[in-house]
């Protein structure tokens, strides 16, 4: 077995807090928060927003980060702290395996907009106007709004202009009418079926959907045509782009992060600026933040709050747990968790005057309202505001630095997302990956990308939808519920704290205990019931993908939680029994040994004296081969069970009996 190379470490703490800030601040800020906002309440949507942030999102969020440091560990070797649970990293690596697989392909999607806007910049964006090859005949640019103050036959003229005149002319043949009888009110209640109304698209839309995507040739789910040649190898340099920032672990990854996480701030505070020249913006503004306090009222509102401020964050992925794993051990992560949980949700809120400013205008200019041009997802930065942009002076300026605004945010949460499978393959097996980490991330990029081709299909976008609305959802939840329990419960919340003061030097107060043990579990319960009763299966568009599709959906599901369970089975079979398999390993605690005092020292004792005998010996160390010689001399060593029956370092020495005072297990040690 060849010799362990030494585990990587942020070159400094910038590094590790504007990773946090990149993978937390990602396109959910953008895209998620800010059509949530408006739908939920406006400006009310901001008190259960910061209510869930305070019950459930930083809790999570600060406990993955101090385990994750405490142990420098990755998602699988750092359960030697509950060896039952080691499946919570099997599941959170499968869930960040499942995202990254999709959230490239968006990231894609944005590269591909930012490169033809580049080529565009002599004139203007491609989907400005209807007339080009992919266009049909339902392209507008604008739409006329029927108003009240218009008469009969204006009302009339504008209706009948969208209707199909041979459908109009049959219905009133079969009715003996003639069009001099047709009045505004009969055209709406009796010839709504010859309407073009639904089926009249914006440019962007059409660029979208029919050159971009190509969505047209595809049939249905089961037949989604062939791989577009134009998005396959924009996914291949988006995931080239991921190998070369991961390819020398957190010392490449955190030089680049200096730009990924702080050049979209620079975009959007212009982005901003510029909105606010363009008129009719105060009309989207207000429609964003006016606060509708009736909704507060409502249980969807509090069930989208706790869901955006969780996956916002993005506990249970693993990624926040190898960030921290990489972190010098005093490093102070209470302050980080703190810092980076506000400024996510600071971003969020500043995205939606953004986003707002130039729906706004967008509603101006075409003469609809403004709910009518809002929306969420991929269709407020692919379609809606990039639709905006084309109507500002010097388009291609503005959507170059909106879609290189949208890689940057999606790159720092990619990179997270894949430097946590790496890291947890290379943990697990450090000898031979740990030493071949540039292979080992080409290997990962690479099986990601073929991964990913089904998405990049002419239907890729439903593969897509499907994975988007299942793979991070009911089972991150109940992966984040688990790793909560293991936490609080079986490690024990004072366990923990006692470890966290290792660290900062200062003890963290009963709040966290309470949120950690009580509050977070339960609302993440609730969330999860609620999701349940509120399920509606999974679609794109007016497309309702069939059940076979989301059978599909649910094995997705499934995946992280067979392996959690499973995992949890056979640990049950290993260890002989819960006790066994549930208390920490002897070798678990700080991974430096400077840092391993009190409790965690006996093991380094013993580690010391081995390694002392085997050189003198045999001249040479390896640890793997000395291990159980170590395991050996502890178990020689202690004759109480301070291993063999856990620790129990949570109680304190008992008061005096029978007139004298009883150490404790420690105190003896």
């Amino acid at each position: 077995m060849g010799k362990e190379v030494e585990r990587q470490a942020w070159s400094n703490k910038v590094e590790f807090f504007l990773s946090c800030v990149g993978y937390a601040v990602g396109l959910g800020n953008v895209w998620r928060f800010p059509y949530k906002c408006y739908r939920n309440g406006g400006g009310a949507f901001l008190i259960p927003y910061i209510l869930m942030l305070a019950l459930v999102g930083l809790p999570c969020f600060f406990l993955e980060l101090a385990f994750g440091q405490f142990a420098s560990l990755g998602p699988f070797t750092i359960w030697r702290a509950s060896p039952l649970f080691k499946g919570v990293g099997f599941a959170s690596i499968a869930l960040s395996t499942l995202v990254s697989i999709y959230y490239n392909v968006i990231i894609a999607y944005a590269l591909f907009y930012m490169l033809v806007t580049f080529v565009s910049f002599d004139g203007d964006v491609p989907w400005a106007t209807c007339n080009n090859p992919w266009n049909t005949q339902f392209c507008i640019t604008e739409s006329t709004r029927i108003t009240d103050d218009m008469n009969e036959t204006q009302k009339l003229n504008i209706t009948l202009g969208r209707m199909n005149t041979t459908c109009v002319d049959n219905i009133l043949n079969m009715g003996g009418m003639n069009f001099t009888d047709l009045s505004y009110n009969f055209t709406q209640t009796n010839l709504s079926t010859c309407s073009y109304v639904g089926r009249y698209k914006l440019p962007s839309d059409e660029y979208f959907s029919r050159y971009v995507l190509r969505l047209h040739e595809a049939t249905d789910f089961g037949d989604v045509g062939g791989i577009s040649l134009k998005l396959a190898l924009t996914l291949l340099l988006a995931w080239i782009f991921v190998f070369f920032a991961l390819k020398n672990g957190v010392k490449s990854s955190g030089k680049i992060i200096y730009f990924t996480a702080l050049f979209p701030y620079v975009v959007l505070v212009i982005l901003l600026i510029r909105g606010l020249t363009l008129d009719g913006y105060m009309e989207g503004i207000k429609f964003y933040v006016i606060p509708k306090w009736e909704k507060l009222a409502t249980p969807q509102v509090w069930v989208d709050a706790a869901s955006q401020i969780f996956y916002s964050l993005g506990p249970a992925f693993g990624s926040l747990l190898t960030m921290a794993s990489y972190n010098q051990f005093k490093n102070n992560c209470y302050r980080d968790a703190i810092l980076v949980a506000v400024i996510n949700c600071a971003t969020s809120v500043f995205a939606g005057f953004v986003i707002f400013a130039v729906l706004g205008f967008m509603a101006h200019v075409t003469n609809q309202e403004v709910g009518d041009v809002a929306t969420g997802g991929p269709g407020l930065v692919f379609i809606a505001y990039p639709e905006g942009i084309a109507r500002m002076p010097y388009p291609p300026i503005w959507a170059f630095l909106f879609f290189f605004m949208l890689l940057s945010l999606g790159m720092s949460s990619q990179f997270a997302m894949v430097e946590a499978i790496i890291s947890a393959l290379a943990d697990e097996f450090p000898s031979t990956l740990r030493r071949n980490k540039a292979k080992l991330c080409a290997a990962v990029c690479l099986v990601l990308f073929l991964c990913g081709l089904p998405l990049v299909t002419n239907g890729g976008i439903w593969v897509l939808t499907l994975m988007d609305d299942y793979s991070g959802s009911y089972s991150l939840l109940f992966v984040c519920m688990v790793e909560l329990i293991a936490i609080a419960w079986v490690y024990g919340h004072n366990r923990f704290l006692e470890d966290v003061y290792m660290m900062l030097g200062f003890k963290v107060n009963y709040y966290w205990v309470a949120m950690w043990k009580f509050v977070a579990p339960v609302i993440i319960v609730l969330i999860l019931i609620a999701s349940g009763i509120q399920f509606s299966p999974s679609g794109y568009g007016n497309y309702v993908f069939p059940n076979w599709v989301q059978g599909v959906g649910w094995g997705l599901v499934s995946i992280p939680i067979v392996l959690l369970l499973g995992t949890m089975l056979i640990q049950l079979i290993r260890f002989g029994g819960f006790r066994n398999a549930s208390r920490p390993q002897k070798d678990w605690g700080p991974a430096l040994p400077e840092n391993r005092t009190g409790r965690y020292a006996d093991y380094l004792e013993v580690v010391h004296e081995t390694k002392k005998e085997d050189i003198q010996k045999n001249g040479v160390i390896e640890m793997d081969k000395n291990e159980p010689h170590i395991v050996e001399q502890i178990k020689k060593r202690r004759e109480i069970a301070h291993y063999n029956k856990g620790y129990e370092m949570d109680e304190k020495p008992k008061a005096e009996q029978n007139g004298h005072t009883v150490q404790s297990e420690d105190d003896k040690l």
